[in-house]
């Protein structure tokens, strides 16, 4: 995406970081390699038995690779799925920071995996970092 784009996007107001570590799959299919990616991020697993999420997740993968965002029309249209249904998982991975808004267009929230490993490190290292100033905070008033 170029900078001009990714300068009007919406986060969610917070992000659920999950991380869920888990052995790597030594399968050769891209598929069964981006399912565990996306399982790792606590994305997609039992929940998604249809695939629903997963399939979300790879038509945004396409159009990040196009750079071009895209409807949660287009998603429903793309994937089959109502977009009562496509909504519900957009929901879910701009909650968990992985897919940003803007003016009802959808998108990876940066360019490729890698990238968003780096971002998502990067939000867990801010949480982590809040989260013991605000324990200190407490430890003080607490007298501990």
């Amino acid at each position: 995406m170029n900078a001009a784009y990714t300068l009007g996007m919406v986060f969610a107001r917070f992000h659920r970081i999950t991380i869920i570590h888990s052995q790597v799959s030594n399968r050769s299919d891209i598929n069964e390699r981006l399912r565990w990616f996306g399982a790792s991020l606590g994305l997609f697993g039992e929940r998604d038995r249809d695939s629903s999420c997963f399939r979300v997740f790879i038509e945004l993968l396409k159009s990040s690779r196009a750079n071009k965002p895209i409807s949660s029309t287009e998603l429903a249209y793309r994937t089959g799925l109502s977009r009562g249904t496509i909504v519900h998982h957009l929901n879910t991975l701009m909650e968990a920071g992985i897919v940003v808004a803007d003016a009802n267009r959808y998108a990876l929230r940066v360019g490729n995996l890698e990238l968003l490993v780096d971002e998502i490190k990067k939000d867990t290292d801010r949480a982590f970092s809040d989260l013991r100033l605000r324990a200190k905070e407490l430890d003080e008033e607490l007298g501990l």
